[in-house]
């Protein structure tokens, strides 16, 4: 870790510390992720649950893969955007 913090000198990137109201907003980013996540997993079950056409699982495999990939990124989108924010 220490040789990334002196190659990071090195090169001119500089450590910023987060102020408490950027954490508890990556907190809550995070937060909502994990809950649409959660949301978006119970449908997919019950998706599931209720058909047995495998094409149309196949359809709802790929469009939960695809949904989880999205909040994902949503919420990497989101907390760059809180980090890069002036304390």
């Amino acid at each position: 870790m220490e040789r990334l913090r002196a190659n990071d000198r090195k090169t001119g990137v500089e450590e910023t510390k987060l102020s408490p109201a950027q954490k508890e907003k990556i907190a809550e980013a995070r937060r909502i992720a994990t809950s649409r996540l959660a949301e978006r997993e119970i449908l997919f079950r019950d998706a599931m649950q209720k058909t047995g056409d495998p094409a149309e699982r196949e359809k709802a495999e790929r469009e939960y893969q695809l949904d989880r990939q999205r909040i994902t990124d949503d919420r990497e989108r989101a907390i760059e955007a809180i980090r890069r924010q002036a304390g």
